[in-house]
Protein backbone atom coordinates (compact mmCIF):
# COMPACT_ATOMS: atom_id res chain seq x y z
CA UNK A 1 0.00 0.00 0.00
CA UNK A 2 2.95 2.50 1.18
CA UNK A 3 4.92 1.46 -1.85
CA UNK A 4 1.52 1.79 -4.56
CA UNK A 5 0.90 5.79 -2.75
CA UNK A 6 4.61 6.55 -3.15
CA UNK A 7 4.19 5.40 -6.81
CA UNK A 8 1.22 7.27 -7.59
CA UNK A 9 2.50 10.65 -5.82
CA UNK A 10 5.60 10.15 -8.29
CA UNK A 11 3.09 10.12 -11.23
CA UNK A 12 1.40 12.48 -10.17
CA UNK A 13 4.69 15.01 -9.79
CA UNK A 14 6.33 13.81 -13.09
CA UNK A 15 2.91 14.61 -14.81
CA UNK A 16 3.27 18.55 -12.79
CA UNK A 17 6.41 18.68 -14.20
CA UNK A 18 6.39 17.29 -17.32
CA UNK A 19 3.41 20.76 -18.31
CA UNK A 20 6.13 23.01 -18.35
CA UNK A 21 7.91 21.15 -21.35
CA UNK A 22 8.23 23.22 -24.55
CA UNK A 23 5.36 22.19 -26.89
CA UNK A 24 6.87 22.94 -30.10
CA UNK A 25 8.72 19.21 -29.39
CA UNK A 26 5.23 17.35 -29.12
CA UNK A 27 5.63 14.14 -31.38
CA UNK A 28 9.79 14.30 -31.73
CA UNK A 29 11.65 11.14 -32.00
CA UNK A 30 12.61 9.71 -28.23
CA UNK A 31 11.25 13.13 -26.71
CA UNK A 32 7.97 11.73 -25.06
CA UNK A 33 9.49 11.07 -21.74
CA UNK A 34 13.44 11.08 -20.41
CA UNK A 35 12.67 6.64 -20.12
CA UNK A 36 13.67 6.09 -24.03
CA UNK A 37 17.07 7.97 -23.14
CA UNK A 38 18.15 6.15 -19.87
CA UNK A 39 17.00 3.06 -21.67
CA UNK A 40 19.88 3.32 -24.37
CA UNK A 41 22.06 4.69 -22.35
CA UNK A 42 21.63 1.57 -19.50
CA UNK A 43 21.78 -0.54 -22.16
CA UNK A 44 25.15 1.34 -23.49
CA UNK A 45 26.78 1.07 -20.33
CA UNK A 46 25.94 -2.37 -19.89
CA UNK A 47 27.12 -3.47 -22.68
CA UNK A 48 30.48 -1.35 -23.12
CA UNK A 49 31.52 -2.17 -19.09
CA UNK A 50 30.30 -5.72 -19.16
CA UNK A 51 28.28 -7.92 -21.68
CA UNK A 52 31.11 -6.54 -24.81
CA UNK A 53 34.56 -7.12 -23.20
CA UNK A 54 32.62 -10.83 -22.06
CA UNK A 55 31.98 -11.40 -26.16
CA UNK A 56 35.24 -10.12 -26.96
CA UNK A 57 37.07 -12.18 -24.45
CA UNK A 58 37.64 -15.33 -26.67
CA UNK A 59 37.83 -13.65 -29.82
CA UNK A 60 40.30 -11.43 -32.02
CA UNK A 61 39.62 -8.04 -32.46
CA UNK A 62 38.05 -6.89 -35.07
CA UNK A 63 39.70 -5.38 -37.79
CA UNK A 64 37.21 -1.88 -38.17
CA UNK A 65 39.47 0.76 -40.15
CA UNK A 66 37.81 1.39 -42.71
CA UNK A 67 33.96 1.66 -40.88
CA UNK A 68 35.92 3.53 -38.49
CA UNK A 69 37.15 6.26 -41.51
CA UNK A 70 33.96 6.54 -42.96
CA UNK A 71 32.36 7.24 -39.24
CA UNK A 72 35.50 9.89 -37.98
CA UNK A 73 34.38 11.95 -41.03
CA UNK A 74 30.98 11.64 -40.68
CA UNK A 75 31.01 12.69 -37.56
CA UNK A 76 33.31 15.71 -38.69
CA UNK A 77 29.98 16.83 -41.63
CA UNK A 78 27.36 16.38 -39.25
CA UNK A 79 29.77 18.47 -36.62
CA UNK A 80 30.00 21.24 -39.44
CA UNK A 81 26.40 21.13 -39.96
CA UNK A 82 25.74 21.92 -36.64
CA UNK A 83 27.96 24.09 -35.83
CA UNK A 84 26.54 26.68 -39.24
CA UNK A 85 22.89 25.36 -38.13
CA UNK A 86 24.15 26.99 -34.14
CA UNK A 87 25.26 30.07 -35.57
CA UNK A 88 22.09 30.66 -38.15
CA UNK A 89 20.21 30.18 -34.99
CA UNK A 90 21.02 32.53 -32.72
CA UNK A 91 24.57 32.75 -32.18
CA UNK A 92 25.96 34.92 -35.19
CA UNK A 93 22.13 36.12 -36.03
CA UNK A 94 21.28 38.14 -32.88
CA UNK A 95 22.45 36.16 -29.84
CA UNK A 96 24.56 38.85 -27.54
CA UNK A 97 26.75 36.07 -25.76
CA UNK A 98 25.93 37.49 -22.53
CA UNK A 99 22.12 37.05 -21.24
CA UNK A 100 20.30 35.28 -24.22
CA UNK A 101 16.74 33.60 -23.44
CA UNK A 102 14.91 30.63 -24.63
CA UNK A 103 12.72 31.89 -27.84
CA UNK A 104 10.05 29.94 -27.55
CA UNK A 105 7.78 31.37 -30.11
CA UNK A 106 7.37 29.46 -33.86
CA UNK A 107 9.32 31.81 -35.91
CA UNK A 108 11.64 30.56 -38.07
CA UNK A 109 14.76 30.96 -36.73
CA UNK A 110 13.28 30.02 -33.20
CA UNK A 111 12.81 26.90 -34.55
CA UNK A 112 15.53 26.62 -36.72
CA UNK A 113 16.82 26.57 -33.00
CA UNK A 114 14.64 23.59 -31.81
CA UNK A 115 16.28 21.44 -34.37
CA UNK A 116 19.84 22.16 -34.19
CA UNK A 117 19.45 21.11 -30.42
CA UNK A 118 17.19 18.31 -30.85
CA UNK A 119 19.93 16.94 -33.82
CA UNK A 120 22.92 17.74 -31.44
CA UNK A 121 21.11 15.40 -28.52
CA UNK A 122 20.55 13.06 -31.14
CA UNK A 123 24.16 13.46 -32.29
CA UNK A 124 25.41 11.85 -29.23
CA UNK A 125 23.78 8.88 -29.46
CA UNK A 126 25.88 8.04 -32.59
CA UNK A 127 29.12 9.36 -30.55
CA UNK A 128 28.34 6.15 -28.52
CA UNK A 129 29.79 4.10 -31.29
CA UNK A 130 33.42 5.64 -29.80
CA UNK A 131 33.26 3.27 -27.22
CA UNK A 132 31.59 0.10 -29.00
CA UNK A 133 34.79 0.30 -31.33
CA UNK A 134 36.99 0.12 -28.67
CA UNK A 135 35.25 -3.24 -27.25
CA UNK A 136 35.27 -4.48 -30.69
CA UNK A 137 38.57 -3.82 -31.11
CA UNK A 138 39.47 -5.60 -27.46
CA UNK A 139 40.47 -1.49 -26.70
CA UNK A 140 39.33 -2.23 -23.25
CA UNK A 141 41.87 0.09 -21.68
CA UNK A 142 40.36 3.50 -23.40
CA UNK A 143 37.26 2.47 -21.75
CA UNK A 144 37.66 4.64 -18.95
CA UNK A 145 35.08 5.79 -15.85
CA UNK A 146 35.87 9.17 -17.21
CA UNK A 147 35.02 8.24 -21.07
CA UNK A 148 31.50 6.38 -20.43
CA UNK A 149 30.51 8.87 -18.14
CA UNK A 150 30.62 11.84 -20.37
CA UNK A 151 29.31 9.20 -23.08
CA UNK A 152 26.43 8.65 -20.69
CA UNK A 153 25.87 12.01 -18.99
CA UNK A 154 25.75 14.16 -22.25
CA UNK A 155 22.58 12.68 -23.95
CA UNK A 156 21.02 12.23 -20.55
CA UNK A 157 21.08 15.88 -19.45
CA UNK A 158 20.86 16.84 -23.16
CA UNK A 159 17.23 15.41 -23.40
CA UNK A 160 15.79 17.52 -20.27
CA UNK A 161 17.69 20.86 -22.53
CA UNK A 162 16.06 19.57 -25.64
CA UNK A 163 12.22 19.33 -23.98
CA UNK A 164 12.46 22.36 -21.57
CA UNK A 165 15.46 25.18 -22.71
CA UNK A 166 15.83 24.61 -26.62
CA UNK A 167 17.59 28.16 -27.07
CA UNK A 168 19.66 31.11 -25.40
CA UNK A 169 22.99 31.05 -23.60
CA UNK A 170 22.64 26.84 -22.59
CA UNK A 171 23.61 26.00 -26.11
CA UNK A 172 26.78 28.26 -26.10
CA UNK A 173 28.94 25.31 -24.90
CA UNK A 174 26.96 22.66 -27.75
CA UNK A 175 28.37 25.60 -30.82
CA UNK A 176 31.59 25.16 -29.03
CA UNK A 177 31.52 21.63 -28.57
CA UNK A 178 30.74 21.03 -32.63
CA UNK A 179 33.54 23.23 -33.66
CA UNK A 180 36.18 21.39 -31.17
CA UNK A 181 34.77 18.08 -32.86
CA UNK A 182 35.28 19.18 -36.21
CA UNK A 183 38.71 19.51 -35.36
CA UNK A 184 39.15 16.10 -33.26
CA UNK A 185 37.09 13.56 -35.48
CA UNK A 186 39.53 14.97 -38.70
CA UNK A 187 42.39 13.99 -36.44
CA UNK A 188 40.88 10.50 -35.84
CA UNK A 189 39.65 10.33 -39.40
CA UNK A 190 43.37 10.90 -41.09
CA UNK A 191 44.85 8.35 -38.08
CA UNK A 192 42.12 5.79 -38.98
CA UNK A 193 43.89 6.27 -42.54
CA UNK A 194 47.40 4.62 -41.74
CA UNK A 195 50.62 5.17 -40.72
CA UNK A 196 51.27 6.64 -44.11
CA UNK A 197 48.89 9.84 -43.45
CA UNK A 198 50.71 10.29 -39.88
CA UNK A 199 53.09 12.77 -41.51
CA UNK A 200 49.79 15.28 -41.61
CA UNK A 201 49.26 15.42 -38.20
CA UNK A 202 51.96 17.98 -37.10
CA UNK A 203 48.99 19.74 -35.06
CA UNK A 204 47.97 17.13 -32.48
CA UNK A 205 50.15 18.44 -29.76
CA UNK A 206 47.49 21.57 -30.02
CA UNK A 207 44.36 19.48 -29.09
CA UNK A 208 44.78 19.57 -25.49
CA UNK A 209 45.11 22.89 -25.95
CA UNK A 210 42.07 23.53 -27.99
CA UNK A 211 40.05 21.25 -24.77
CA UNK A 212 41.05 23.49 -22.14
CA UNK A 213 40.14 26.63 -24.11
CA UNK A 214 37.01 25.03 -24.81
CA UNK A 215 36.40 24.12 -20.92
CA UNK A 216 37.49 27.78 -20.10
CA UNK A 217 35.73 29.25 -21.86
CA UNK A 218 32.55 27.74 -21.14
CA UNK A 219 32.97 28.06 -17.60
CA UNK A 220 33.40 31.84 -18.15
CA UNK A 221 30.21 32.60 -20.43
CA UNK A 222 27.97 30.20 -17.97
CA UNK A 223 29.43 32.10 -14.85
CA UNK A 224 28.26 35.17 -16.39
CA UNK A 225 24.89 34.61 -15.23
CA UNK A 226 26.36 34.56 -11.82
CA UNK A 227 27.22 38.51 -12.27
CA UNK A 228 24.50 39.50 -14.19
CA UNK A 229 21.78 41.83 -12.72
CA UNK A 230 18.33 41.02 -13.83
CA UNK A 231 19.33 37.92 -16.49
CA UNK A 232 15.76 36.49 -16.62
CA UNK A 233 17.09 33.06 -18.46
CA UNK A 234 13.84 30.68 -17.96
CA UNK A 235 15.86 27.19 -16.47
CA UNK A 236 18.51 28.95 -14.25
CA UNK A 237 19.18 25.10 -13.01
CA UNK A 238 20.34 24.23 -16.33
CA UNK A 239 23.28 26.79 -16.29
CA UNK A 240 24.45 25.71 -12.86
CA UNK A 241 24.87 21.94 -14.10
CA UNK A 242 26.49 23.19 -17.19
CA UNK A 243 29.11 25.39 -15.58
CA UNK A 244 29.42 22.53 -12.84
CA UNK A 245 30.07 20.21 -16.38
CA UNK A 246 32.38 22.34 -17.58
CA UNK A 247 34.48 23.46 -14.57
CA UNK A 248 34.84 19.67 -13.26
CA UNK A 249 36.45 18.82 -17.10
CA UNK A 250 38.25 21.82 -16.70
CA UNK A 251 39.80 20.93 -13.81
CA UNK A 252 40.42 16.93 -15.33
CA UNK A 253 42.26 18.46 -18.60
CA UNK A 254 44.25 20.63 -16.31
CA UNK A 255 45.20 17.95 -14.09
CA UNK A 256 46.09 16.08 -17.61
CA UNK A 257 47.93 19.03 -18.96
CA UNK A 258 50.19 18.83 -15.50
CA UNK A 259 51.19 15.42 -15.99
CA UNK A 260 52.27 15.40 -19.66
CA UNK A 261 53.72 18.36 -19.98
CA UNK A 262 54.98 19.64 -16.86
CA UNK A 263 56.28 16.39 -14.85
CA UNK A 264 56.66 14.73 -18.34
CA UNK A 265 55.28 11.51 -17.02
CA UNK A 266 54.97 8.65 -19.42
CA UNK A 267 51.24 8.15 -20.70
CA UNK A 268 49.59 5.89 -22.91
CA UNK A 269 49.47 6.29 -27.10
CA UNK A 270 46.51 8.31 -27.06
CA UNK A 271 47.30 10.84 -24.16
CA UNK A 272 51.34 10.99 -25.48
CA UNK A 273 49.51 12.53 -28.72
CA UNK A 274 47.79 15.45 -26.63
CA UNK A 275 44.11 14.12 -27.26
CA UNK A 276 41.60 12.44 -25.10
CA UNK A 277 38.78 10.56 -27.01
CA UNK A 278 36.47 11.31 -23.64
CA UNK A 279 35.63 14.56 -26.17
Amino acid sequence: MAFSNLTSKAILLYDEWIKDADPRLEGWPLMSSPFPTTFIIGTYVYFVTSLGPKLMENKKPYELRQIMTFYNFSVVALSLYMTYEFLMSGWATGYSFRCDIVDYSRSPTALRMVRACWLYYFSKFIELLDTIFFVLRKKNNQVTFLHVFHHSIMPWTWWFGVKFAPGGLGTFHALLNCIVHVVMYTYYGICSLGPAYHKYLWWKKYMTTIQLVQFIMVTVHIGQIYVMDDCPYQYPIFMFIIWLYGFMFLVLFLHFWYHAYTKGQRLPKMARNGISKDQ
